[in-house]
């Protein structure tokens, strides 16, 4: 697989992740995965949830390659920005709309664009799941997480850990709820969202 990154956080993480997706899901679904990476994620969970039909994306050329070097038998990925008005997807509506560690490493904007995109695509009733490291307000936030919180701002401004409670406004304002938040290793979150019924 000599296009294939290598992501040793995503390693880590794809179990655990996949480990949640199994206890929130039906058995059966069509997902898109936002800021694929590596590819490590989707290749992962769709070899473990066969009900469940994956779509990949990335804004790079790279990363659009070692998607398809980790997942050899999917579905060719997207090259997809976020910011985009228009996700020109294959086929809609989704029942999953899945990001890991987008929202730190990229701009602000990439947040209120991921809430449009989201609502725009989901079911009624389908799901975005979002996971990285958040700034909870009111709760001690992990030395570690400020750390690297302060890293990524030194790397680049308009990088840096969210505050959930501003992740979830911007959900809220495209008709998503914020349903559950779920306790994740290395002081990461897991924020289940929900398209509300239409008025």
């Amino acid at each position: 697989m000599t296009n294939a990154l290598h992501s040793p956080a995503a390693e880590r993480n794809k179990q655990p992740i996949l480990e949640a997706l199994l206890r929130l899901l039906p058995a059966q679904g069509r997902a898109l995965e936002i800021a694929s990476g590596s590819g490590q994620h989707v290749a992962h969970f769709s070899a473990h949830m066969p009900g469940w039909s994956w779509l990949a994306s990335d804004p790079t050329e790279q990363a659009l390659a070692s998607i398809a070097a980790h997942w050899p038998g999917g579905t060719a990925p997207l090259q997809l920005d976020v910011l985009q008005a228009d996700w020109a997807l294959p086929a809609s509506p989704l029942d999953l709309v899945f990001s890991a560690n987008m929202l730190h490493i990229s701009p602000w904007a990439t947040c209120a664009a991921l809430m449009q995109g989201a609502s725009r695509h989901l079911s009624e009733g389908g799901m975005l799941v979002i996971y990285g490291p958040f700034i909870v307000p009111g709760e001690t936030t992990a030395p570690s997480n400020l750390a690297f919180d302060a890293d990524l701002r030194r790397r680049d401004p308009a990088w840096g850990l969210r505050s959930l409670v501003e992740v979830e406004a911007q959900a809220q304002g495209q008709g998503l709820r914020l349903r559950q938040t779920m306790a994740m290793p290395a002081n990461n979150l897991l924020l289940i969202f929900g398209k509300e019924p239409q008025t």
